[in-house]
């Protein structure tokens, strides 16, 4: 697996990080008892939360560039509750993946806390923003529902968001946000003080499987009796859920520091919105008071050919994505309409046919351990994931077999080139995100 090209890419988070030290690259052989593809959030928590339970075990964690790299330094900055795809209709289902997701938020706050890098985190609360009357309506009644079964949501008035459009929104007080590029590089030190390897600029090439893995590098080898794929997006180029997986490129934006006046003028008691739409409309207040905001349109997204990864066309502002984000931006932000856009990047989902995620284990040996297809939902969950391999690892199912990730199937997306084809007609026709 090789990294990115995007040197020209950088996202907001990256500009109000202090300048990076990585970990040498891995040079001959190494062996460990678990080996860590992927230096993201679910990398990083995975190794995290191994270490701490098997302190004598040796954990090796390889990343094809930097850490945080890939969508850990280049999403929405928004750790929710919930399960992309998953829309509880009972109680029980609901309480279960409520308590699941904020512990997910719980492991990012323990995190931060434990980070050498301030990466912002906060929890003054999301929102998820009606742009009609209709689903105003609708998601004010399941406020209610979920208020009845004990889930602190509450419902805001059109006045009370601060967004032009909006017809109300549901505020979840227990969301917040964060830098997880500053998260996952402040934990480099603390988890190579617990004893964990860590290889920058050691890209995954091949997966040799057996009782014993072997991890083939450009200049080394890792044998592991374990391996985790923490690579989401770019988990298919190792030859995993190829037909389970598509990778799309997501354009974000971000303004400059803005005032804390300008602030009070947007409302900004909030740490982040969501609209409620197909192709969402996103944001949130970075830590550096920037305006980050993403989605709205399919020409936020970009699907390549092949199903390749890498985005490595240059973030010019004429680019027409980037100029449909700003539009996207100053329909609901007016007052931002003459704010220069200060920052433009790319970063690559997992995406799955139904939005649902899946973590669990697979292999002729049954020693391959995944968590991927967040689906752009991924910071709560990636770092929940890092407890859930722990369990599953551990043999320690049973926390989890009620979970709709729990060893999901993802479905199988049609090969190219109907995948392509299907894609550029689908959301030509009907600007939707396809799904099943």
């Amino acid at each position: 697996m090789r990294p990115d090209r995007l040197d020209d890419n950088r996202s907001a988070w990256l500009a109000e990080l202090p300048p990076d030290q990585r970990s040498p690259a891995l040079r001959g052989t190494a062996t460990a008892d678990v080996a860590i593809i992927g230096g993201g959030i679910t990398g990083v928590s995975t190794a995290w939360h191994l270490a701490r339970r098997y302190p004598d075990r040796r954990i090796v964690l390889l990343e094809a560039r930097g850490l945080a790299n890939g969508a850990s330094g280049r999403n929405g900055g928004q750790v929710l509750n919930g399960i992309n795809g998953v829309s509880p209709h009972d109680e029980d289902l609901g309480k279960r993946v409520h308590t699941a997701t904020s512990a997910g938020i719980d492991i990012v706050e323990e995190l931060a806390r434990a980070s050498t890098i301030d990466c912002g985190f906060s929890r003054h609360g999301c929102l998820e923003v009606c742009t009609t009357p209709r689903s105003a309506e609708a998601a004010e009644a399941h406020t209610r529902t979920a208020q009845a079964w004990g889930l602190d949501l509450r419902w805001l008035p059109a006045n009370a968001v601060g967004m032009a459009g909006a017809h109300g929104a549901v505020l979840d007080p227990a969301a917040g946000r964060v830098n997880m590029a500053g998260l996952c590089r402040g934990l480099r030190a603390p988890l190579q003080a617990m004893g964990v390897a860590i290889h920058e600029d050691t890209p995954v090439l091949r997966v040799r499987e057996g009782k014993t893995l072997t991890l083939v590098t450009p200049e080394g080898l890792v044998r592991a009796a374990a391996v985790v794929l923490a690579t989401n997006g770019y988990t298919p180029l190792l030859g995993y859920f190829k037909t389970g997986i598509l990778p799309l490129h997501s354009h974000v934006i971000a303004t400059g520091p803005l005032s804390p006046e300008r602030w009070s003028s947007l409302n900004g008691a909030f740490d982040g919105f969501a609209d409620d739409l197909d192709r969402i409309a996103y944001g949130c207040r970075t830590p550096g008071d920037r305006m980050l905001f993403g989605g709205g349109s399919n020409a936020a997204y970009t699907y390549a050919f092949g199903g390749s990864p890498v985005f490595s066309a240059p973030a010019t502002p004429d680019a027409p994505h980037f100029a449909a984000l700003a539009r996207r931006l100053h329909g609901y932000f007016p007052d931002l309409t003459h704010e220069p856009v200060a920052h433009r990047w790319t970063g690559t989902l997992g995406i799955t046919f139904d939005r649902q995620c899946t973590m669990g284990v697979t292999g002729s040996h049954k020693n391959v351990y995944y968590a991927l297809g967040y689906s752009g939902h991924g910071l709560a969950l990636g770092a929940l994931a890092g407890r859930v391999l722990r369990d599953l690892y551990s043999d320690d199912h049973d926390p989890w077999r009620r979970l709709p990730f729990y060893f999901k199937r993802l479905l199988p997306i049609p090969p190219e080139p109907i995948r392509w084809l299907g894609y550029q007609a689908y959301t030509r026709l009907t600007g939707r995100s396809p799904r099943r």
